[in-house]
């Protein structure tokens, strides 16, 4: 039974196809976030986003401080990385992403006094390109965990006619608790960011859309929403609470009704998806200045010894954040950066968290066990959950055997490896990784 739906609420358009119903495990909900003690070193990696990695604009021996550039690219589809503590670079170099991905990275000594870099004031907003300009200024990219650029997404053509931008705070991964954190304690910065975005790019109508089972971040927004006199064009809607409700494609069908086609983006049917926390780290840089230094993520899984919501400093390694959780308290089987259906196993600890790590998560071993692979009993459980409609078992078959025009055919690159397949496969198939497979078949394919 879904709970009651607030008064003064919207009902989701229309429930999407597919999915699964996940235990939540949302066990930090009610942990405020806790500022981490700041680290003695940090490694930014120049790879922090999706598109063009940054070049680093410092060199071994220049003293730096926090918010100051230390790489940047002038390609469009890219975004600059700040220095998230005060200090001396000491080394620029080959340096490892969580996924084991080898990048060139910017390591800075501390300083320890976190001095703020003297070029940091509010940016001058006019016009609609000024707006864009200082969002990419500011380094965002999406912290709900695709890492996407957003100045980039917030640079459609005016012909895309958007119509409405939906608030993504359904936060629908296991465990993961820090949009629903975002949304009780910043929720004064989320309306703000909402109605500078609004102004500047002329989007008509927003939709705040968050799973039904987060009664008091309804609350806490409406509240806000009230004490800022916000327009009746700015509607709070209800989701039900079903993985992977987050998903942007399912986010703009639930709360429009709007079908996103195939290789096609949601700007191409009027609307914009935008993470909770983006908003809100929008209305706080405009009126700071400050841009992306640091962001909030969950630690928990059950070999953690204190579990909690931390705010960490860019480029802290996943150790340290670990450590200021009270450490392990049993030798974890798997680490994970993201929540447990999308989120990618960590290779080592000694790696720094990026702007695109919401959690880190770790399970001790009887937690952790893959299920043995069977054959497939064809029952179809992975195509009824499969929010795309697509075949996991049949792509996986034509994976296996290199077919390149039948994986076409059936639609690999639609797939977004939400896991629902292989979460719903009572035969324990790593249907994940099989569709991964698929589609470097035939990104290989058009390499020849």
């Amino acid at each position: 039974m879904s709970p009651k739906r607030p008064e003064g609420v919207l009902k989701a358009v229309k429930q999407v196809r597919g999915g699964v119903h996940v235990s939540h495990h949302k066990n930090t909900a009610e942990m405020q976030v806790v500022r981490i003690t700041p680290p003695q070193k940090i490694v930014l990696p120049m790879q922090q986003h999706i598109g063009a990695p940054c070049e680093p604009v410092v060199k071994v021996g220049d003293i730096v401080c926090v918010g100051q550039v230390v790489g940047d690219t002038d390609k469009f589809v890219s975004a600059p990385i700040h220095s998230s503590v005060s200090g001396k670079v000491v080394a620029v170099g080959d340096v490892n992403l969580p996924s084991g991905v080898v990048t060139k990275g910017v390591t800075i000594e501390s300083d320890g006094e976190m001095r703020q870099y003297e070029g940091i004031k509010p940016p001058v907003v006019e016009t609609r390109e000024d707006f864009i300009r200082a969002v990419r200024e500011s380094g965002l990219v999406g912290l709900g965990g695709a890492g996407f650029p957003t100045h980039v997404k917030l640079a459609f053509p005016k012909e895309k006619n958007i119509d409405t931008l939906i608030i993504n705070a359904a936060e629908c991964e296991p465990y993961i608790t820090v949009d629903y954190r975002e949304c009780l304690e910043n929720s004064k910065n989320i309306i703000g960011g909402i109605q500078l975005l609004q102004k500047w790019l002329e989007i008509p109508n927003v939709i705040i859309a968050i799973e039904d089972n987060k009664p008091k971040a309804f609350k806490a927004l409406q509240e806000i929403a009230g004490e800022f006199k916000v327009k009746d064009n700015v509607k709070l809607m209800t989701l039900k609470s079903v993985y992977p409700q987050g998903a942007e494609k399912m986010m703009v069908q639930s709360a429009t009704g709007r079908r996103v086609p195939p290789g096609k983006l949601p700007a191409d049917v009027g609307c914009v998806v935008m993470n909770v926390a983006s908003a809100a780290f929008i209305g706080r840089y405009m009126r700071t200045g400050r841009p992306l230094v640091s962001r909030s993520m969950t630690v928990d899984g059950s070999a953690i010894r204190e579990p909690k919501n931390v705010r960490v400093p860019i480029g802290t390694s996943i150790q340290e954040i670990i450590d200021f959780c009270g450490g392990f308290k049993e030798e974890p089987e798997k680490i994970l950066s993201g929540g447990p259906m999308m989120g990618m196993a960590v290779f080592s600890t000694d790696v720094p968290m990026i702007k695109s790590n919401n959690a880190i998560l770790a399970f001790a071993k009887g937690d952790a066990e893959l299920k043995t692979e069977r054959d497939c009993i064809r029952c179809g459980r992975c195509a009824a959950a499969c929010p795309m409609s697509l075949m996991p078992t049949l792509i996986e078959r034509y994976a296996k055997i290199g077919d390149v025009e039948s994986l076409n055919r059936i639609g690999i690159n639609v797939c977004m490896e939400c896991g629902s397949c292989a979460y719903s496969c009572p035969a324990g198939k790593p249907l994940v990784q099989y569709m991964r497979l698929a589609k470097s078949v035939v990104r290989e394919a058009a390499k020849k």
